[in-house]
């Protein structure tokens, strides 16, 4: 009885370690996607003022085309 007691009480302690790592990589995880969220609003941010600038470039030169 006192076998099945510690092996008992060895699983629960392993569940707990278990319990703590994964609660620490989910918040480091839930970081990196708060992070990568930023960086994809950035990015999107960058991606429509290249395309807005891309635009006016070739307006330019269809402009200079038609002189």
């Amino acid at each position: 009885m006192e076998a099945n007691i510690l092996g008992l009480e060895q699983r629960i302690e392993t569940l707990i370690s278990e319990c703590k790592r994964l609660n620490s990589e989910n918040r480091t995880l839930k970081s990196e996607h708060g992070s990568l969220l930023t960086e994809k609003t950035q990015l999107k941010e960058k991606n429509r003022l290249a395309c807005s600038r891309l635009e006016k470039i070739v307006e330019k030169l269809r402009a200079l085309e038609d002189q």
